[in-house]
């Protein structure tokens, strides 16, 4: 009998739930009355029936409809996965056929109909439960309760689990676990080709298991959209972006080719081309349902993407977050994600923003005090007057960067605003009308114009619009806000303070200091904090029509007065969408920026993430020779030291408009209050003020600029690709054939020797510290995505095939090739390595010998002497991109363990997913209180048996020197559990996969 692939990757958490007399029990209790009086009937009535012979003698089959409408025959053990490690499972039969297809929450399937008769479709009725408590929920925790009814079959998803959902109020303090599945996943190509690598190798190793691969297929939609590939190569021309998509294409032709392979290898893939937009804006404007209707069954649209900025879409009332790419992989298969039912911030808005500031000060301002308040694990949910203040695009850049500020989401719920927007984007008025009445049916839709139910959240935060001002943030870090009228101040303070997140340590002879050179045959010069890059970039900020024409308005009133940007500046735009580029058009702006240096570069990530491009030689060898402190100034949403460019030590993110008035200053050694930004052509100082135009000028353009028509004609085109993808030629093969000679895509070995047995779980003994850091590591500084240095132990492996220096190309874009990227593991040139007592850099000590080695060769050291290894960090550890590569590289090199002050969500889960064992020293330790040199050799006494070990337990570390301290345990669910009993989340679900 065929089996469902789903069935079989159930949670390890799961009860005795799953048979189909105990479903036949749950659908006979009413749900008139409260569902908690509904869950004590049920529980009853399940305790009882578990003391009968039907019990023992239990057979079942099943057929399941699910969300993203695929039909398939489910059925698996009644016991958990859990207890099957710790006993041996009893054996069912199955082959009695009972009446398992009926839904536990049936009595609430209802119609949804049509304002002009018939019916949209049924929906699962939230207002049907008759429950109080829902009322009081936080909108963005009825979505997890919606998709619990929905999902609700009492084998993967529980009346338990709903029942924790419905008392959100009393349960989320408690960090109770509840299984979540999410309508589809969101991937883009930097982590989308590990994916797709990962699903192909696990087709190979269930042919080797004797199972079949194509078990291993996405069971709800996945959308790859390919951004993070572009780099800057060309700037300041008309044929810019050609001519990188040219180089990009040349570059990554073989990373394509296997992505366009994918999406017909595997069902229920869509991957939108390269030159089409950044993923989130891509999302925002086409990609985003906000309600689905599948089969006649309408749900709201959820979704879990591969980049921690997935959160953008928040901002249109859907439910997203960042995940691991081995968690999006589960995902895709059908494995429900297991989560701790999170506390919800409330962030109240009030007023209403003041001429001249923009969204992008409003955000660097809440992301400060996001971070102050503490939101880690958290949503947050914003409400309040202040909301009708704030567009759509508004909303997004808020939502977007939920990571920079710790939340797992930032969450807008919809209202008048948001279906304004559907509506501008493209949406047809059925859609619209489809996604209003249900969310207005099913108690998720505000009305500002109506009383306002009183909602419960975890902690308050407030806000008043007009407190907020213009601000930038950096000099490394998103959430350190500098106030524009405090920048020039706050700079000579970077300037003298010691070597940190806001210093540099300048002597004090050496701080007003002038660089000569010739760029190009004219005379130039650099100081301290000049500016040498100025992009417009980042889907934060592009996929906003008000700033982004705001620059455009800036750039008109500096060539009107005669002003000029720096032909030494890297001056780049890139767009999120097609749209950008027609409205910039129309509005007649897009000519200025080009007088600016500012020409559309491509379509696509590009600085944001570290594909700025070469700077001219003469600007690098100024910068390097002389030891500048030069600046970088971008609209992104992230500015660690390393990521925007090599030689940029200062990053500072700001709106569009503020970008274009950095570079025409050429520093940001400047009080725009006081200081003249240049002379005009009049001879007269032009002054900041002269530049920035009103909220009156540019909602007027927006207002006249920004049509719906754009966003149609350019979604109509965007699956049809263009020329050089069209030309791509891929096998129709199911299994992928792997080139031994590829630098790109190359098979891992994560799951070679692997058997059905679980290898069960692992201590650490006599491990040598490989690393040791202090707080705010970054995802960046474990797994660069930049630049690939021409000494690195990357760049001898890709010298040694014949690869030419200058088409070493990113380590985003060779994710697909384990070998390159186990050697860019810790290879971030600014990486901070305490063994190396201040030496900055990718390197670190071979405790043996005393050798000062790169950590690559460090660690094939340690693994070919047979010698465990593991990290000793601060707090934040792991912060920054979703980036599974933090989790994979380190296992590839042999780490077992790292030892944390604290971690950054989505890299914990990684470090779980890939079998090494996350560790968190107690409140009021660390390294230094500890005493720790790093020399040290370590021992993490974990017992043997899986069943023996709970989540957050606390275990004792022992070392050679004879200190010993407490540290948790940050296996934080029964699920994550599991996975380490199999060495991994992939390795889990390959097997049970392999049983069906």
């Amino acid at each position: 009998m065929a089996t469902s692939s789903s069935a079989l990757l159930r949670a390890p958490r799961l009860r005795f739930s799953s048979s189909s007399t105990l479903s036949r029990l749950s659908t006979t209790t009413s749900f008139s009355a409260s569902s908690s009086q509904a869950y004590a009937s049920f529980a009853n009535q399940k305790q009882r029936f578990l003391s009968t012979k039907a019990f023992r003698s239990l057979r079942w089959s099943a057929t399941t409809r699910w969300s993203h409408g695929v039909n398939w025959l489910g059925c698996g053990s009644s016991v958990s996965l859990r207890a099957q490690a710790r006993t041996a499972a009893p054996v069912l039969d199955r082959n009695l056929s009972t009446s398992a297809t009926e839904h536990a929450f049936k009595k609430i399937l209802t119609s949804l109909p049509k304002p002009g008769g018939g019916e949209f479709g049924k929906f699962y009725s939230l207002p049907a439960l008759n429950d109080p408590r829902i009322d009081r929920l936080p909108y963005s925790i009825r979505i997890l309760l919606e998709s619990a009814i929905r999902n609700c079959d009492n084998f993967q998803v529980t009346i338990d689990d709903v029942e924790k959902i419905i008392d959100w109020e009393n349960t989320s303090p408690k960090q109770v676990e509840i299984p979540f599945k999410p309508a589809r996943v969101l991937l883009q190509d930097f982590t989308g080709v590990p994916a797709v690598v990962d699903l192909a190798c696990m087709r190979d190793a269930m042919k080797k298991l004797g199972a079949d691969p194509n078990k291993i297929n996405p069971l709800v939609p996945v959308d790859l959209v390919v951004d993070h590939s572009v780099q800057v190569d060309v700037a300041r021309s008309e044929n810019a972006v050609q001519a990188n998509m040219e180089h990009e294409f040349r570059r990554n032709k073989e990373r394509f080719a296997f992505l366009k392979w994918g999406s017909s290898a595997f069902h229920n893939m869509l991957v939108v081309p390269p030159g089409s937009g950044i993923v989130h804006q891509v999302n925002l404007e086409y990609l985003g349902r906000v309600v689905f209707n599948t089969d006649g069954t309408l749900y709201p649209d959820s979704v879990v993407g591969t980049d921690s900025h997935t959160t953008m879409i928040d901002g249109l009332g859907v439910a997203g977050w960042g995940v691991g790419g081995i968690e999006a992989e589960a995902t895709m298969l059908g494995q429900p994600m297991s989560m701790v039912l999170p506390g919800v911030v409330g962030f109240k808005l009030s007023g209403k923003l003041h001429n001249g500031v923009t969204a992008t000060d409003l955000v660097l301002t809440v992301t400060q005090m996001l971070r102050k308040h503490g939101v880690v694990g958290k949503f947050v949910e914003f409400y309040g007057e202040g909301m009708g203040e704030l567009s759509l695009a508004d909303r997004a850049t808020i939502a977007n960067m939920s990571p920079e500020y710790g939340a797992t989401m930032g969450f807008f719920p919809v209202d008048h605003v948001t279906l304004q927007y559907l509506k501008l984007t493209g949406r047809s008025d059925k859609t619209v009308s489809m996604i209003e009445t249900y969310l207005r049916a099913n108690k998720m839709f505000v009305d500002y114009n109506e009383p306002q139910q009183e909602r419960v959240y975890t902690s308050y935060l407030q806000l008043d619009l007009a407190d907020v001002e213009p601000c930038v943030s950096g000099p490394k870090r998103p959430h350190d806000r500098v106030s524009l009228k405090e920048m020039k101040s706050d700079w000579h303070a970077c300037l003298d303070n010691q070597v940190g997140f806001k210093g540099f340590a300048v002597p004090k002879e050496e701080k007003d200091k002038v660089v000569k050179f010739s760029f190009h045959g004219q005379p130039a010069e650099l100081k301290h904090g000049s500016v040498v890059i100025a992009a417009i970039t980042s889907c934060t900020n592009t996929s906003n029509p008000s700033v982004m024409l705001g620059a455009g308005l800036v750039a008109k009133k500096a060539c009107e007065l005669g002003l000029q940007v720096k032909p030494w500046i890297k001056t780049s735009l890139a767009p999120g969408s097609g749209v950008v580029t027609k409205y910039l058009l129309k509005s007649g702006l897009q000519k200025y920026l080009n007088e600016q240096g500012f020409h559309i570069v491509g379509y696509g990530c590009t600085t944001c993430i570290g594909n700025s491009g070469e700077l001219d030689e003469s600007v690098s060898s100024a910068i390097s020779d002389n030891d500048v402190i030069a600046a970088a100034v971008l609209s992104g949403n992230r500015n660690f030291e390393g990521r925007v460019h090599a030689l940029t030590r200062a990053n500072y993110l700001a709106s569009p408009p503020l970008v274009v008035a950095y570079a025409l200053a050429g520093t940001v050694d400047i009080d725009f209050d006081k200081e003249p930004i240049g002379t005009g052509k009049d001879g007269k100082s032009v002054y900041f003020k002269d530049l920035w135009p009103s909220n009156e000028e540019i909602a007027e353009v927006v207002q006249t600029s920004v049509l719906p028509d754009m966003f149609k004609s350019t979604y109509e085109a965007i699956t049809k690709g263009n020329p050089m993808w069209n030309q791509l030629s891929v096998p129709s093969s199911t299994l992928y054939s792997w080139d031994p000679n590829s630098t790109y895509i190359h098979e891992p070995p994560y799951f070679n020797d692997m058997t059905m047995d679980p290898p069960g779980p692992h201590g650490v003994n006599d491990a040598f510290c490989l690393l040791k850091f202090g707080d705010s590591i970054t995802t960046d500084h474990i797994s660069p995505a930049g630049s690939i240095h021409k000494d690195s132990p990357a760049a001898k492996y890709l010298l040694e095939r014949g690869v030419d220096y200058k088409d070493f190309n990113s380590y985003g874009s060779r994710r697909g090739n384990d070998e390159v990227m186990a050697r860019g593991t810790f290879a971030n040139i600014r990486l901070v390595n305490k063994l190396l007592n201040g030496e900055v850099g990718p390197k670190t000590i071979h405790i043996p010998t005393g050798e000062k080695l790169y950590v690559f060769d460090a660690a094939m050291k340690y693994k070919a002497a047979g010698q465990d290894t593991i990290v000793l960090a601060g707090a934040e550890y792991g912060s920054g991109s979703s980036r599974d590569w933090a989790a994979k590289g380190p296992a590839l090199l042999g780490v077992k363990a790292v030892i944390a002050k604290s971690y950054e969500r989505i890299h914990r889960s990684n470090l779980v997913g890939m079998g090494i064992i996350p560790l968190s020293f107690k409140p009021g330790e660390d390294v230094e209180t500890l005493g720790l040199t790093g020399h040290e050799r370590y021992t993490i006494d974990l017992p043997s048996k899986i069943s023996e070990i709970r989540p957050g337990q606390d275990v004792t570390v022992t070392t050679n020197t004879g200190k010993s301290f407490t540290c948790t345990v940050r296996f934080d669910t029964e699920v994550e559990l599991a996975y380490f009993d199999h060495g991994g989340i992939l390795p889990y679900v390959i097997r049970n996969l392999s049983k069906e």
